[in-house]
């Protein structure tokens, strides 16, 4: 049932809002082989060997932020300046791990024996090129991504900083980020396995000739009150998707997910962590007020998207695990 819209508020009220298992079945829609194109079309696209470290918050100047990247050890962090600074996470001395070292002056201290490093080549140790864009923290592997280096990392058009409001969500999964990746590919199943904040969820555009899928999607506020939204899902990497509201309510917020590989287990199961960047934005007098709350505001939005990633990592696994045993019928 479509909703009906307000001109004062972006809220609408459902008029006949359906149970859950009287909606309308997207089973038949929801292609795999559609899905499988656009994740292939997705992971044949260069992103310049950068993966995501993390959010820009969490790397400090006060002590070393650890990470794992494709089995690559690394640690980050900011000099005097606030430079963002990566490279290998172990001491070249005798392999202490520097994700656990501090920061004196923006230069990191081994714990162990107090070799000190400033992001400049010293004793073997050799930094990686790092990225910051002020919403995440990026690093460059050139021995594993498979591309050709690009200087930056490749990243879509955002709202202006100082007309949004941004947040990041990051959690981790058993899986691989083709997983997330497909994940995300598939906007069939929002109103289906995320009833409690889509309804009334339509594909308009499958995306298999405009590689551009477009969706239009009420997101619940509770009851029968949703917000009408028109958004569009393009991947421009293989390990990236971004959701941008192009109708309704916040027209030009951005909702990135990146995958990151972070190697094996001890169980020698793949573990991906997935990091969410949503960033808002709004034409509307009452969201400056909103953005002067934003650090009350950021900890609602990430405990939204872990809501729902809660899901969407459940999915991601079952895929892996369908794929290695051989039962994925995708």
């Amino acid at each position: 049932m479509s909703p009906r819209p307000s001109h004062r508020l972006p809220i609408s009220l459902r008029r006949g809002p359906l149970p859950w298992h009287r909606q309308q079945p997207t089973w038949r829609a929801a292609s795999p082989q559609i899905i499988a194109a656009a994740l292939k079309r997705a992971q044949a696209r260069p992103a310049g060997n950068w993966y995501v470290l993390g959010p820009s918050t969490a790397v400090l100047c006060e002590a070393g932020y650890g990470a794992t990247i494709e089995g690559t050890e690394i640690v980050a962090w900011r000099d005097g300046a606030g430079t963002l600074i990566a490279g290998p996470g172990a001491c070249p001395h005798l392999g202490a791990a520097l994700a656990d070292a501090p920061i004196r002056c923006g230069t990191l201290v081994c714990p162990w024996h107090g070799l000190a490093l400033n992001g400049a080549p010293f004793a073997g140790w050799q930094p990686f090129p790092a990225h910051d864009d002020g919403i995440l923290a990026w690093v460059r592997l050139d021995d594993h991504g498979g591309d050709d280096p690009l200087e930056t990392p490749l990243i879509l058009p955002r709202p202006p900083s100082g007309t949004s409001l941004a947040a990041v969500y990051t959690g981790t999964g058993v899986c691989e980020p083709q997983d997330i990746i497909a994940n995300r590919l598939d906007p069939w199943h929002g109103s289906w396995f995320h009833p409690y904040s889509f309804a009334d969820l339509t594909v308009l555009d499958d995306g298999a000739t405009t590689d551009v899928m477009t969706v239009k999607v009420s997101f619940k506020l509770g009851g029968r009150l949703v917000v009408p939204v028109t958004a569009e899902f393009t991947a421009p990497g293989p390990r990236t998707v971004v959701m941008r509201i192009t109708e309704g309510e916040g027209v030009g917020s951005v909702v990135e997910t990146h995958a990151t590989p972070l190697g094996a287990a001890r169980d020698g199961r793949p573990r991906t962590r997935v990091t969410e960047a949503v960033i808002a934005t709004s034409h509307r007098p009452g969201f400056t007020v909103a953005r002067t709350a934003a650090p009350l505001l950021r900890p609602l939005i990430r405990r939204a998207a872990g809501r729902l990633w809660k899901d969407d990592l459940a999915y991601a696994e079952r895929r892996w695990q369908l794929r290695s045993t051989g039962r994925y019928a995708g």
